[in-house]
């Protein structure tokens, strides 16, 4: 399969070099390195697909010019637009044209991630009472500096929408019930730390924030049978998973633990998963309907400063 990364930034970097032999061009406006300026001056059989690594802007026009071509795609996250309506167009064309059009979500390929996934659809851990996840990274500063990162809904759009993409892979089609706890711009014009949650079963609540000046992550999911706990990504390493059973009326309970000390695999696993869908699998955009959803309300009560 021959491919072109379009947009040539820390993420275009990445995906050129995971693409290896397949990737046979750049497409950037400024990068030294690409092959072409402008998506419209690649010959059409130069290449079967596209990596979309672009601002949000422009992401729909350029997925609609690859789509009407029958190209494949596979789209950094988050997948926005003016409204729903454009992500139900793109799906129908991509229909038509026969185009696998997939949102990037590299975390759905973190070892732990599938772990905890497999536990929870297993029923081992019972009925499961509550989940606690906090995404944090120390970036702050580097958005408040960027031409264009430091805008609307920050953190919210960038690390949110990766934990809500993780809620659904461990639980399924969640309720859109979520809201704002709190919203707070500390360094940063847009939000750089926010809380939200969903009531309900299981009780959820999300913390992401770019003033974690070491780069962590810990979930920490409690049940009826016991517990399942992750801490650190594989890029961040070591990463542990831990599984406690629970004992009755009370007392320590017994644990497997798994401990991971390895490069970050989700990029080389997501690229391969891609490549083998491409021209075997229907283009769904539910998922990203419902993050941009979610997401558009959620952005519009944390801009306005509303929480509790």
């Amino acid at each position: 399969m021959k491919v072109i990364v379009v947009g040539y930034g820390i993420q275009g970097h990445k995906r050129f070099r995971v693409a290896g032999e397949d990737a046979v061009g750049i497409v950037d406006p400024v990068a030294p390195e690409a092959n072409w300026r402008r998506l419209e001056d690649v010959p059409v059989d130069r290449f079967d697909a596209a990596i979309v690594c672009t601002p949000d802007a422009p992401k729909i026009e350029l997925l609609r010019y690859l789509l009407e071509r029958g190209k494949h795609v596979l789209v950094e996250k988050p997948l926005f637009a003016d409204g729903e309506n454009d992500l139900r167009t793109l799906e129908a064309l991509a229909r038509r044209t026969s185009a696998l059009c997939v949102t990037a979500y590299n975390h759905r390929f973190e070892p732990h991630f599938v772990r905890m996934r497999d536990l929870l659809q297993s029923g081992q851990l019972g009925s499961v009472y509550r989940c606690r996840i906090f995404y944090g990274n120390g970036t702050a500063r580097l958005v408040r500096n960027s031409a264009w990162r430091d805008t609307g809904d920050g953190v919210l759009g960038d690390l949110g929408s990766h934990l809500l993409d993780t809620v659904r892979f461990w639980f399924g089609d969640v309720a859109d019930n979520f809201r704002i706890v709190s919203a707070e711009r500390f360094e940063n014009r847009a939000p750089d730390h926010v809380v939200i949650a969903a009531e309900g079963r299981p009780q959820i609540e999300l913390e992401m924030t770019l003033l974690s000046w070491r780069n962590h992550f810990t979930c920490d999911v409690f049940a009826e049978h016991g517990s399942a706990h992750i801490e650190s990504l594989c890029k961040w390493g070591p990463s542990s998973f831990i599984h406690r059973t629970r004992v009755l009326p009370s007392g320590r309970p017994p644990e497997v633990s798994e401990i991971l000390v390895q490069d970050d695999p989700t990029w080389a696993l997501e690229y391969a998963h891609f490549r083998q869908l491409c021209g075997c699998a229907e283009t769904d955009l539910s998922n990203d309907i419902w993050l941009h959803r979610t997401l558009t309300r959620l952005g519009h009560e944390s801009q306005a400063g509303r929480g509790a």
